[in-house]
């Protein structure tokens, strides 16, 4: 489908009007925190409909909305997190856990953060290769299949509070895998919401000055703004309902819903159903 470009950026959505972004608001939203991957949805639902692929800087932009809703959700965990580190760094206690946590959280983001960098040109082109829609099929179905392994290897015993630096680094190494549609960032629930702070609001940020240099008209900030709101409700509600989802089901629906995407798209685009 063609895309539409504004000083090499591409700025499909601008095109959708209110109505589809307040849509695609509440599928970033859901998508975003759940792990089925939001920019594979934002990338498949518009292909679906026949619409304008809104492009990725739309996508990275509207994970501002994920922002709020985490910050909110998890508003105590974050302030103690914030007040804890300050006051061991004036105690100087590079042991406690909240500073340690902290440290991790910036350890985690360096991975996503450098290739990001490196990737931002051909993410934010007009027409990106890795917007292709055989390129999310590929990309649920690998990852269902990692997502299911790691659940049969999961032994969900470990608390919150064990978790180390290490760990931090082996989950910021897996958001690189963000980048493209179809993996997400969301496997790990609570440590995964938490590390993916700083990551979210760089690429949010990141893509609004793009946007800012790109000359976005006032229409082009209404109809990403209208996406921010619908998006920032729900997701939320994505948060409460995926927390208890993981608490009764696993992960293994979710597995097998990426899968069945994966499938379904590779089917499409080898039938000529999707392009």
């Amino acid at each position: 489908m063609a895309t539409a470009c504004t000083s090499g950026i591409d700025t499909g959505f601008v095109s959708l009007g209110y109505a589809k972004a307040a849509v695609l608001g509440v599928v970033q939203g859901i998508t975003e925190l759940m792990p089925i991957s939001s920019t594979a949805h934002m990338r498949i639902v518009p292909a679906l409909f026949g619409w304008q692929d809104p492009g990725s800087a739309f996508s990275a932009a509207m994970q501002l909305a994920a922002l709020a809703a985490v910050i909110g959700y998890f508003w105590r965990d974050v302030r103690d997190i914030l007040i804890g580190s300050l006051s061991a760094l004036v105690r100087r206690d590079f042991s406690d856990h909240s500073l340690r946590f902290a440290f991790g959280i910036v350890i985690g983001t360096i991975p996503i953060g450098i290739a990001g960098l490196a990737l931002a040109k051909t993410l934010n082109a007009c027409g990106s290769p890795l917007r292709a829609l055989w390129v999310v099929g590929a990309a649920c179905i690998v990852m269902a299949l990692l997502l299911g392994l790691a659940e049969l290897a999961a032994r969900h015993q470990r608390s919150f509070d064990r978790v180390g630096l290490v760990d931090c680094l082996l989950v910021g190494i897996a958001q690189v895998g963000a980048l493209i549609p179809g993996v997400s960032r969301s496997e790990a629930a609570r440590l995964s919401f938490l590390l993916g702070l700083p990551a979210i609001a760089l690429a949010g940020f990141k893509e609004l000055e793009e946007l800012q240099h790109a000359g976005l008209d006032v229409h082009g900030w209404a109809v990403l703004g209208v996406g921010l709101l619908v998006a920032s409700l729900s997701a939320f509600v994505a948060i409460w309902g995926l927390l208890r989802i993981l608490e009764r089901f696993s992960a293994w629906p979710f597995a097998v819903y990426r899968a069945l995407i994966g499938v379904v798209l590779l089917a499409g685009v080898a039938a000529g159903w999707l392009g």
